[in-house]
């Protein structure tokens, strides 16, 4: 007999790898790439304007590495970097969907997985014709933080058993 469905996912093995960070310091700036950031209640990322307030859904948005080869193959590129995409934190290994609705850790923070962060019209601008449907179903996913901490390039991405309050 298989697992029932409630455990399959709520089992995670996988372990994955943060690749990437980078912070949006404002509109139509370029987003600042940095080896660390500070995951905080209030803010998100620290120095990122996207945080929303505390318990905003979309404090932090992550994206797959394996995504971003999907878009570059899709588009048709030799290469693709993160920066464009705008996104927070790309991450390898493990697949962000499955963190949907879940807690996992990220270096020292906890986050929880509020949603899919679908592509916006600026998709179209940053990586040309075709852009926007490219990223299609491969945006990934936005968190909150639920307990604060430090995030590094290198940090492990792991679900976890914490259930803090939502």
């Amino acid at each position: 007999m298989g697992l029932e469905m409630k455990e399959m996912l709520a089992t995670m093995p996988q372990v994955g790898c943060v690749q990437w960070i980078g912070l949006r310091p404002g509109r139509g700036e370029p987003v600042v790439v940095v080896e660390q950031a500070e995951a905080t209640l209030s803010s998100g990322l620290e120095g990122d304007r996207f945080s929303g307030g505390e318990g905003a859904k979309r404090q932090v948005t992550l994206i797959q590495r394996e995504h971003i080869d999907a878009v570059r193959q899709i588009l048709g590129r030799d290469s693709l970097e993160a920066n464009l995409l705008r996104r927070n934190i790309v991450v390898s290994g493990i697949n962000l969907q499955a963190l949907k609705e879940k807690h996992f850790q990220i270096g020292d923070a906890v986050l929880y997985g509020t949603g899919n962060c679908p592509p916006c019209s600026q998709m179209e601008k940053a990586l040309g014709p075709g852009g926007y449907n490219a990223m299609r179903g491969h945006g990934g996913i936005t968190a909150r933080v639920v307990t604060p901490g430090t995030i590094h390039v290198n940090s492990e991405v792991k679900m976890t058993c914490e259930n803090p309050d939502d």
